[in-house]
């Protein structure tokens, strides 16, 4: 009879986990634990009268996948089987992930016209029928980021009046259009730190100004967070939030088209993944996917081009994929922003956006395909079957 260790090499080995990349130790957990078969190709989010899917989020422990489109949230089966939604946002959901203490979803959730951003908490384990309503289920709660609004709402020329949700504007500290990208993982520049969410800006596209080339990331921990919660009422949105946040951070990329709009720590590197729309600045390569150095400690520095000098704690990109020398940005092309979710074993789940015509009625639908890490370049993912 086979070993225990031979079976967990064998695992790893035949599904293609070690990459060059020393095996980290959530892989060869999983190869002594459940098989990798397991987990499908594939996992439908179905069809739906809603906005284009924005992230997605995966509890393994328990068989379910949560999809974000904008305006709903739908939870599946590992089968592509709806089990439950929650319907009713006018403000724009994007970016999900699954907290395994706390057995939660968080996602961001940005009310532009009302100048309010939250995190929005899903009681996961309560969504268990399809259209709960967001404000009267009690499965929803929010806690408000006064870090974001003050940036969103910055009067940056200083002529008394915000200029509102509009991209061509010196306003908006470092360009910042809200929120998109979270995840959790550990404190940057700590493997083995403190869990912490981290939360990106939306930046918007504006080739015109200098001040908006970063990805802005906070960190949170939201050990403490139940006392800030609250439901979601939008039609009086709360201000109920930490009053500041546990870091903020800069990564030097060039500007993009509305930030990151899927952030994933990834044990399996040991690094942050950030896709995003490509930018249209010219003196920048514009790739479509970043790392950041997960395990180089943030260093304080110049923010590059505010307007007035400015110092913040600034993060590494990953070595690796393609390098613009002109910019010193590194980075990959990879289609991610959709929704990009870590098995942290070398596998990930990407979702893939599209449509389909019902009865003369567009939907949205999505599609988390597996993928397997291969750090190449171009491109540094490959399709599983």
């Amino acid at each position: 009879m086979r070993s225990v260790l031979s079976l967990a090499v064998a695992a790893i080995v035949s599904t293609g986990l070690t990459t060059g990349l020393t095996t980290s130790p959530a892989a060869a957990s999983l190869a002594a634990g459940p098989r990798p078969a397991e987990l499908p190709g594939e996992i439908y989010g179905g069809a739906w009268q809603a906005g284009h899917v924005q992230g997605i989020a995966i509890d393994r422990a328990n068989g379910f996948m949560y999809f974000s489109f904008t305006n709903l949230l739908v939870k599946t089966d590992l089968k592509g089987n709806p089990v439950g939604s929650v319907t009713g946002f006018t403000g724009h959901l994007g970016d999900l992930d699954f907290n395994t203490k706390d057995g939660r979803v968080y996602g961001s959730l940005e009310y532009k016209a009302q100048e309010s951003f939250y995190i929005a908490i899903f009681d996961a384990d309560r969504i268990t029928s399809m259209g709960m309503d967001a404000q009267t289920s009690d499965v929803v709660s929010t806690v408000y980021l006064k870090e974001v609004v003050d940036d969103y709402t910055a009067d940056m020329n200083g002529d008394g009046r915000f200029d509102g949700n509009v991209a061509d504007t010196p306003d908006h500290r470092y360009g910042c259009s809200g929120i998109d990208g979270v995840s959790f993982g550990p404190e940057f520049g700590k493997k083995h730190g403190k869990q912490k969410l981290t939360v990106a800006y939306g930046v918007y596209s504006n080739v015109n100004r200098q001040d908006n080339d970063h990805q802005v990331l906070l960190q949170y921990d939201v050990n403490q967070w139940k006392k800030y919660e609250r439901p979601l009422t939008e039609s009086a949105p709360h201000t109920s939030g930490p009053e500041r946040t546990d870091g903020k951070y800069f990564v030097h990329t060039g500007n993009t088209r509305y930030g990151v709009q899927n952030l994933d720590y990834d044990a399996h590197t040991g690094n942050w993944m950030m896709a995003v729309y490509k930018g249209a600045k010219p003196q920048f390569p514009n790739y479509s996917f970043f790392m950041v150095d997960g395990s180089a400690e943030p260093r304080r520095g110049e923010i590059k081009g505010q307007p007035q000098p400015e110092q913040g704690s600034l993060l590494s990109l990953a070595p690796g994929g393609l390098e613009h020398e002109a910019s010193g940005v590194r980075g990959w092309q990879f289609t991610g922003e959709y929704g990009l979710t870590s098995l942290d074993d070398g596998r990930y789940y990407v979702s893939k956006a599209g449509t389909l015509n019902e009865g003369g009625v567009t939907k949205q639908t999505a599609h988390a395909q597996l993928y397997r890490w291969t750090g190449q370049s171009p491109t540094p993912f490959t399709r599983l079957p």
